[in-house]
């Protein structure tokens, strides 16, 4: 059942921190120091964008990151919030589920609640649970050619086993995505407006976005032009104006904090 959120607007402005495995994918063989290297420079300015804004949010991490970036994983930890996004980014299995878990709580000394698959993909709900997680942000209701179609899913945070399902931000009536490609193509005026109509639509907004995004890619030739647009200042500056935009809409929230608020808000009801 899903639930509605009668408390304030809360923007769930989300990264996905990984290592830069889309060089990998596209045909790039770069080793992964230079995948954590890249990745790590493009956290450090994002992170500066957000204390500029004094936004936080929600670092969905893979524990192998992490490993790699121990002091800046527990530094950003001291003002946002840490969830797991799998062991590794480039593959996936159940036990990764709690094994990075683990990993991540070993490293910072405190629970981590929630999940996000590498590029939103399926996960058991029972594998979720049993891994101990209270929410998992994994379901992107819309349709992503040669990815996946979940038109039929829900746009709203509802329950499944116990684990708060909070999909990713997309339009109301087309479902149109609001993820990290439409931030980068979409006229930055006419995705500030979708943003803006969703958030008053559905009372919150959860956006993604990946850090190796805010770097210098012209170096990375192989990779499509629709994924290196607008990167470095001119990325960083357009999610600095959009989170600026949002401010007054609504209140920064973490994952964790959000999904507490659906949790009261299930149990008044």
């Amino acid at each position: 059942m899903a639930i509605p959120n009668r408390g304030g607007r809360n923007i769930l402005f989300t990264v996905d921190v990984e290592e830069f495995d889309t060089a990998v994918e596209f045909g790039h063989n770069i080793p992964l120091s230079e995948q954590v290297a890249v990745s790590t420079r493009g956290l450090r300015l994002l992170a500066q964008r957000f204390d500029a804004v004094d936004a936080r949010t929600t670092l969905f991490t893979t524990a192998n990151y992490a490993l790699h970036e121990p002091d800046l994983i527990q530094s950003l930890a001291q003002k946002h919030e840490i969830a797991s996004h799998g062991y590794f980014h480039t593959t996936f299995e159940p036990a990764d589920l709690l094994k990075s878990r683990l990993a991540l709580e070993e490293l910072l000394k405190r629970p981590i609640t929630g999940f996000r698959r590498a590029r939103m993909g399926y996960v058991d709900p029972n594998d979720v649970h049993q891994a101990g997680y209270q929410y998992n942000s994994s379901l992107h209701p819309t349709w992503l050619p040669g990815r996946y179609n979940h038109l039929g899913e829900s746009r709203h945070p509802f329950q499944e086993l116990g684990v708060w399902q909070i999909p990713a931000s997309v339009t109301p009536t087309l479902r149109l995505p609001l993820f990290w490609l439409s931030l980068k193509n979409f006229p930055f005026s006419y995705y500030k407006l979708l943003c803006r109509q969703t958030l008053e639509a559905d009372g919150f907004l959860n956006l993604y976005v990946h850090p190796w995004e805010f770097t210098d890619l012209s170096g990375y030739e192989k990779i499509p032009t629709y994924v290196r647009r607008h990167s470095r200042d001119e990325l960083l500056d357009r999610v600095e104006n959009l989170l600026r935009f949002l401010k007054p809409l609504g209140d920064f929230s973490t994952m964790g904090e959000f999904t507490n608020q659906l949790t009261e808000e299930k149990e008044i009801l």
